[in-house]
């Protein structure tokens, strides 16, 4: 029998659907758009933080894939009430592509073609982050922008702020934010001192879809820094994503 998989993680589903396991699909948030035409036609089941579990419960998955970082604890709590197989994932660095990659291979090791794909996932992404380390990154303090009003940045042992000082930026703030919660992801008053050491602000363009009429707001919070918009899906969604990131990353520091 094959598995009914339920993702709940948008970078998981898209990384699912690499691995050959999107007819296997039957159910997404409505957050996982990639890769549209693989499941426009898989049922949603709400957003990552307000799952709808009644709709869930009645496609009867057999696996759901979670992530500590985009899913609640009472969700998942919940889900072991009626789901044999519940996967909780959480890279929080480049280097743990690898380890998502084999976890989801043993997961689903008999599906065809799931053994020989991650394996390729596996390679290809070895292969960036090789590329990207054989380039010096330009050594500059950054601030990764995710939210406005308040403002808030990532911590620097998040997926975000490891993946870039794979590129030699260092973010801000100095500050740990543990294996979970709020403090992953801290808010800014916009009064702190180092904000004025900061060389490069960089405007993610998700969770907060950050645009041009943004720029000169974030000028104005780190005067001296050159200020730009990136793509927030490139340098946030791991899994299937985390090569592309890897090239992205490398192109902007090189730009830089």
């Amino acid at each position: 029998m094959r598995p009914r998989i339920a993702s709940l993680v948008p970078s998981a589903t898209e990384t699912l659907v690499a691995l050959g396991l999107g007819p296997c699909l039957v159910a997404r948030t409505g957050f996982c758009i990639h890769p549209a035409e693989a499941v426009a036609a898989v049922p949603k089941v709400g957003g990552t933080k307000d799952v709808n579990l009644a709709k869930l419960r009645a496609l009867a998955p057999t696996h759901v894939v979670l992530n500590v970082d985009e899913n609640r604890r009472e969700t998942a709590e919940a889900l072991r009430a009626f789901v044999p197989h519940v996967i909780v994932t959480h890279p929080c660095r480049p280097e743990d592509n690898l380890a998502l990659f084999e976890q989801l291979r043993a997961a689903f090791a008999g599906e065809p073609g799931v053994n020989e794909r991650a394996a390729t996932l596996s390679a290809e992404f070895r292969a960036a982050l090789r590329r990207c380390r054989g380039v010096a990154g330009p050594r500059e303090n950054v601030l990764y922008l995710i939210w406005r009003e308040p403002w808030m940045t990532v911590a620097r042992d998040t997926y975000i702020s490891t993946l870039l000082a794979e590129g030699g930026w260092r973010s801000w703030p100095d500050a740990l934010g543990g294996a979970q919660g709020a403090g992953r992801y801290p808010v800014l008053r916009g009064d702190e001192a180092w904000l004025g050491d900061i060389d490069r602000v960089l405007l993610s363009s998700e969770p907060y879809r950050f645009g041009p009429e943004h720029l000169a707001e974030a000028q104005a919070l780190c005067p001296r820094a050159h200020v730009q918009l990136v793509d927030g899906e490139l340098l946030s969604w791991w899994g299937a994503r985390g090569a592309a990131g890897l090239d992205y990353l490398r192109a902007l520091s090189q730009d830089a």
